[in-house]
């Protein structure tokens, strides 16, 4: 007779590592984020409950991450080589970045933030390093349209997270050299998203799309953007307490406004073609790791309109984030119902049936 076992915690683990998505530390981001736009929003019973959520999801991604290395050290370079998969190891810098903030600005943790920036910049040097020299000497290479989608994006949106944690930290002005390296870092995020984004403009607009490759990462087009103007809206309002600023303001100020612009841009043309793909084409919509990346962006969107109408003094613009960040939550609600769902089929007692 056919036998079958329940999974037990070990295996439940064994198996996750092994099948880990390599960007599934965008739940963190998105947890964080949230949890950051309904503290600042005035809602902290919800982003207290926000941070217990993540101080359990970021150790057992970090476990589960840690498992994968030491005994699937094979299945974790294929995804460092794959053109679509790769991208998503930022999120690993991304999400301890958003962590590190959320702790900072929901509980004032502040020695607890300043480790998590230590990290998050190490895990940046050396995944920022690596996935670019992977992908790069890979002797076969996909096409564009297999090869790209806005997952890339999450190089920007890590490098831009480092700069959101330290302006969140330092309220007075740390010593010029962090100053120094948090402007070029903001440089840098914007160089990545300007690099990348007409790749994948290119890829939505001249190469045949068909409904379900219409994934959830496009979605950090605007998420990518979206932070970029939240780290130029953090340096705006650090600029009378940090010196080295004051020559740039100007010019960030100009940036982030064009940043804050294009993230708006988006938002109507993605859920357009949300409703193109499960609307019009009547896709079924399934819960799978990468629908974070669409969660991400809505509270990252929301934080950031916050941030910059405060940066540039244009207080008509609240009505944006006090409505937005309802958005957000349900579409957090939702992924963790799905997510509650997926962990509980893979716990679920295998099919016992069968001859004897």
């Amino acid at each position: 007779m056919g036998s079958g076992k329940i999974r037990g915690p070990v295996g439940a683990l064994d198996h996750g590592a092994r099948l880990l998505f390599p960007g599934y530390f965008a739940l963190v981001m998105a947890t964080g984020v949230i949890s950051i736009a309904c503290q600042i929003l005035g809602m902290r019973p919800i982003a207290l409950m926000l941070v217990a959520v993540n101080w359990i999801a970021y150790p057992i991604l970090c476990l589960l991450t840690l498992i994968r290395i030491l005994r699937y050290p094979g299945l974790l370079m294929r995804d460092l080589f794959d053109h679509q998969r790769a991208p998503g190891f930022f999120t690993l810098v991304a999400g301890t970045c958003v962590l590190g903030t959320q702790n900072m600005v929901v509980l004032g943790a502040r020695d607890v933030a300043l480790a998590l920036w230590w990290l998050g910049a190490g895990l940046w040097f050396v995944l920022m390093y690596t996935f670019f020299t992977a992908v790069t000497v890979r002797a076969t290479k996909p096409s564009l349209a297999r090869g790209i989608n806005g997952a890339w994006l999450i190089a920007s949106v890590a490098t831009q997270s480092i700069v959101v944690l330290r302006a969140t930290i330092d309220a007075t002005a740390p010593n010029q050299v962090i100053q120094f390296q948090m402007v070029a870092m903001f440089m840098i995020g914007s160089m990545l998203y300007l690099a990348i984004i007409p790749l994948i403009f290119y890829r939505l607009t001249f190469v045949a799309l068909s409904h379900e490759e219409f994934s959830p990462p496009y979605w950090i087009n605007m998420g990518a953007v979206a932070i970029s103007a939240l780290a130029g809206s953090l340096l705006i309002l650090r600029g009378d307490a940090w010196p080295l600023l004051g020559p740039l303001l100007p010019f960030i100020r100009g940036f982030t406004f064009f940043f804050w612009a294009t993230a708006t841009w988006w938002i109507p043309f993605l859920f357009s073609l949300m409703i193109w793909r499960y609307l019009w084409k009547r896709d079924r919509f399934r819960y799978e790791p990468a629908v974070w990346g669409m969660v991400f962006p809505l509270g990252m969107y929301t934080t950031s309109t916050f941030q910059f109408a405060r940066a540039m003094g244009y207080d008509f613009l609240g009505p944006i984030p006090a409505s937005f960040v309802y958005v957000a939550l349900t579409a957090w609600v939702l992924a963790v119902a799905g997510l509650i769902r997926r962990i509980a089929a893979n716990l679920a007692p295998a099919d016992t049936s069968g001859a004897s």
